[in-house]
Order: structure tokens, then C-alpha cells, then sequence
């Protein structure tokens, strides 16, 4: 076959050559552009891996730590029958008898918390020294409960230093008073108050003015908790480390960290306020009200309207049960708050109506959703 050329034209060269460089350039780019593409998929698939590796790795280790504060209450119990020290502020209860070389009780609402080696028992109040409060709280007194305080060897008005001293503080000083002189204190000052709660509050100053107390700064001694209360306070600092969640031991936080693992939601650190309103968030920023209980019953209190009109800004209002000595979720319930604030409202009037016939003020906007109502709010079962 024989070799054709052609020759073309200068111009037309030049155009045919400019238009063919336009094509590779083109080609080139398209090229160019898909390698990226493929590159940026495969980049945020290494993140999104290595972000569900570093969680999975996060959650192992919340795990290890609450198998750790597991371990600590196990050995609390076997040596003195007392549980359920991870919740509550019980972490204070348990720092006040070290520091007075008390044991605690075993027991529940209504008992007392302590006694010492000649079976004398005690009452413990306290409050933190980073408390807006700077005062010792009775809540829902009544005659009954304040006769049973002539019982007690003496009121322990204890102060936590949270402030000067590492987590979760020391008791630096404390009042006592004898049981039968508070009684007598608490029945004449109680007379006047007219709030529903039946709450009074006890403040430093009145227990210097009015009963001539005295601080007490405790002795450096070792307590019968010192090796337990090291522990904890180890395993709950790295824990809080690890989630992002401040005084977990001083509040309902723990219990709800536990359940957020199950649903692998987030728990909000904050404590009351505007910014603590949610309790926990979903992947997608949804958030959720959480009531954990150690039994079908969860308590819902101070509802005023505002509260009850706040829970609509909720996806859902879960309702969980705990066991509390074994630290494991048993049951978890998802509800719509459509179907559960009507059913509170119902049962709050019910409450004031029953009030109202009676004669006496409603102490307190609190009710409780049952086992029995778990039909009634069209509850899910997640766990």
C-alpha cells in the first residue's frame, strides 16, 4: 500500500492541531476529575472507617470502666452489704463516713445513712462548695419524718470542697447536731413555711446563730472506704474523660450513659438549664428524654406546662429500667411524646382534683407512668 500525505494549509494546521490538543486536555481533565472523585470517595470511606473504629474503640474502653466501678461496688457489698454508690451524690454519702469512721447502712429511703462503732446512727446532709446553694436541703417534711430525726445520734451537716480539692472534692468541715435538738429545731421553723413542697433550707449561719454550732474539721485519719473511694474516684475521672460527661456519680448521669451505650446515642453533659434540656442526642442531632428506673416506674416531676410543652421538642421519651447493683439495662421503651404528655396531663389534674376534695395543697407537679401505661402510650420495645 502506498504512503499518502497531504499537506494542508498553514492555517488550517495550526486550527487542526490547537482543536486536537482541546480534545487530550479534555480527556485529560475527565480523567483527571474521576481519579479524584474516586479518591475523595475512598478518603471519606477511610474516615467514616476509622471514626467507627475510634468509636468502637471509645465504647470498649466506657465499657472496661464501668466493669471497673462494677468491680468496686461488688467488693463495697461483700464487705459491707451496701450498694448503689454509683448515683445520687450515695459517692458523698460514702466520703462522709470515711471521713468520720462511720459505716454505712444498708437500707433504703427513710433509713438512716450511717452509724458508728457503738451503733449510734446518723443522718448525712451536705451540699458542694461549687453549689449556687450554699445550704443543707430538707425536702418533703412532715411531722412523722421530722420525730424520726430524735432518733439519730446527731445530723451530720457536711461541706464538700469541690472546688480547692480534685474530683469529686473532700469534706473539709461539717456540723453535728444532736437528733433530738434538730427535731426541736425543725418543728418550730417549719411552722411558718407555706410552700407546697414542704422543703426548708438550713444554712450555716443559722446553725451558728441558732443553735451555737461550731465547725468540726475532720481528723487526717484513714477511713474504713479510703481503698475503695481511690478506685472509684480513678475510674470515674477516666470515665468522664472518655465520654465528655461531668459529675456522673453526683447526678442520674451514669444511669444514663448506660442506656445511651444500648441505643448508641450521645449524652448530653450538660446539667439543667437551657443547654441541659435533652438528654441525649441521636447521630442525626435528634434529641431525646431519658427516665430510668430499677423498676416500671418512672417519676416525672415538676411538670409545669412549660415542662410538659418542652417535651414535644423530644423525638421520643425513653423509658428504661436498670439493675442497679448488677449495672446492666434490662428493659428499654420508646415513646412518642404526643401519646405520653396528654397522659401526664390527665393524671396530674386527677392528682390536683384528689388534693382539691381533700382539702390540702398538691406538695409537688410530680406523677408516674406504670407498667400498665406502657399500652397506654403505644410504647416500643427496644431492648
Amino acid at each position: 500500500m502506498k504512503k499518502l500525505t497531504i499537506r494542508l494549509k498553514d492555517d488550517f494546521h495550526k486550527d487542526l492541531l490547537d482543536l486536537v490538543a482541546f480534545k487530550n486536555d479534555s480527556i485529560n481533565s475527565y480523567v483527571i476529575n474521576l481519579i479524584k472523585n474516586d479518591l475523595s470517595k475512598n478518603t471519606n470511606l477511610l474516615r467514616s472507617y476509622d471514626n467507627m473504629i475510634r468509636d468502637n474503640i471509645t465504647n470498649v474502653l466506657i465499657t472496661q470502666k464501668i466493669n471497673e466501678l462494677k468491680a468496686i461496688q461488688d467488693g463495697i457489698f461483700k464487705e459491707y452489704k451496701v450498694n448503689d454508690i454509683l448515683s445520687n451524690s450515695k459517692i458523698y454519702e460514702v466520703m462522709t463516713a470515711n471521713s468520720l469512721n462511720h459505716i454505712l447502712i444498708p437500707g433504703h429511703s427513710g433509713s438512716r445513712d450511717a452509724k458508728d462503732e457503738f451503733g449510734n446512727e446518723f443522718e448525712y446532709k451536705h451540699f458542694k462548695k461549687s453549689s449556687s446553694n450554699h445550704s443543707w436541703t430538707f425536702n418533703d417534711f412532715s411531722d412523722t419524718s421530722i420525730a424520726k430525726l430524735k432518733k439519730a445520734k446527731a445530723v451530720i451537716f457536711a461541706h464538700i470542697n469541690d472546688v480547692d480539692f480534685p474530683y469529686p472534692g473532700k469534706l473539709d468541715w461539717y456540723y453535728s447536731i444532736p437528733g433530738d435538738i434538730m427535731c426541736e429545731y425543725l418543728l418550730k421553723y417549719t411552722q411558718s413555711i407555706q410552700n407546697s413542697r414542704k422543703m426548708i433550707n438550713v444554712s450555716p449561719n443559722q446553725l451558728e446563730s441558732r443553735l451555737n454550732a461550731s465547725k468540726i474539721i475532720p481528723s487526717a485519719q484513714n477511713g474504713v472506704y479510703d481503698k475503695y473511694l481511690s478506685a472509684i474516684y480513678k475510674a470515674s475521672s477516666e470515665l468522664e474523660e472518655l465520654t465528655g460527661v461531668k459529675n456522673l456519680l453526683t447526678s442520674n448521669k451514669f444511669w444514663e450513659l448506660i442506656v445511651a451505650l444500648e441505643l448508641n446515642h450521645q449524652v448530653n453533659p450538660e446539667q439543667g438549664g437551657r443547654e441541659g434540656a435533652h438528654d441525649a442526642y441521636d447521630s442525626e442531632g435528634n434529641p431525646y428524654e431519658y427516665k430510668v428506673s430499677k423498676n416500671h416506674a418512672w417519676n416525672f416531676q415538676d411538670i409545669s406546662d412549660n415542662v410538659l410543652n418542652k417535651y414535644y421538642n423530644d423525638k421520643a421519651i425513653i423509658l428504661a429500667v436498670v439493675d442497679k447493683e448488677n449495672i446492666e439495662v434490662e428493659h428499654i421503651y420508646s415513646t412518642e411524646p404526643a401519646d405520653v404528655v396528654p397522659l401526664l396531663r390527665k393524671k396530674l389534674q386527677e392528682k390536683i382534683n384528689r388534693c382539691l376534695e381533700k382539702g390540702s395543697p398538691i406538695r409537688r407537679l410530680q406523677v408516674s407512668l406504670s407498667k400498665s401505661d406502657l399500652t397506654r402510650v403505644n410504647a416500643k420495645k427496644l431492648y
